[in-house]
């Protein structure tokens, strides 16, 4: 299987399912406010990934077999560019789909003190340990390279949102869960597969049903990302009902 037929059997069908499956208004406020800062999300995550991703592969963090792609730029096939756009909108269409039909709607309750220090003090915390990683190296570079790349930005959300986390904490809890599963098994397809590789020499070894550790964190803090992004855009749920 080529990159771009895992798109097409992996990616976009589920998008399309859950584009045909929303509510109107769209996440509850309508589309052009859902689709205005669910493209200030692709529009973020596009930027800030390029140059990291391009460095993981210069660095042979990952790699790609000759002919499962159809062309690079920079150092990165197109359809990993297409993939940056494509997992925040799979994702964010999720969240859009749970909250325009109410679902996992949490009780109103004040969000209990400390809540957002203690958020912002995990991922601080999973900041240093990329560091530490990455200054290492070897067999812990890609695990840096992730936590390095998405704590701090996430702590940043959290100190500024997490109130905003707090009110709709289920929802924003399965946001995240139910499409990182998703992206588990489609991705530890694709390794199988032979479609894209993480190299031995930069990961540590540790696996989930054949899956790198480093794979399964890297979903999860990309769905924790758009997710919080969206959450913090958006108004809130009880101002829009």
């Amino acid at each position: 299987m080529t990159y771009l037929t895992f798109h097409l059997v992996f990616v976009l069908p589920p998008i399309a399912l859950l584009a045909i499956a929303q509510k109107k208004p769209l996440a509850g406020v309508g589309a052009p406010e859902a689709l205005k800062w669910m493209g200030a999300v692709l529009a973020l995550a596009f930027v800030y990934t390029t140059p990291w991703d391009n460095y993981l592969v210069a660095n042979e963090v990952w790699t790609y077999p000759p002919g499962r792609v159809l062309a690079t730029i920079g150092y990165v096939p197109v359809e990993e560019y297409a993939f940056f756009l494509l997992q925040p909108v799979l994702t964010g269409l999720f969240y859009f789909l749970l909250r325009g039909r109410g679902i996992t709607d949490s009780a109103p309750k004040a969000s209990p003190k400390g809540f957002r220090a203690a958020l912002v003090a995990a991922f601080v915390t999973l900041t240093a340990a990329g560091a530490v990683c990455l200054i290492t190296g070897g067999h812990t570079l890609y695990l840096g390279l992730v936590l390095a790349w998405a704590a701090p930005v996430i702590a940043g959300l959290s100190w500024v949102g997490a109130h905003k986390i707090w009110e709709e904490r289920a929802r924003v809890a399965i946001s995240i869960a139910i499409p990182s599963l998703y992206l588990w098994a489609a991705d530890r397809f694709a390794i199988l597969d032979g479609i894209w590789n993480i190299t031995d020499a930069t990961r540590t070894g540790i696996e989930i049903f054949s899956l790198p550790i480093e794979e399964a964190i890297f979903f999860v803090v990309t769905n924790v990302l758009c997710v919080f992004g969206l959450v913090l855009f958006l108004p809130s749920p009880r101002t829009t009902r």
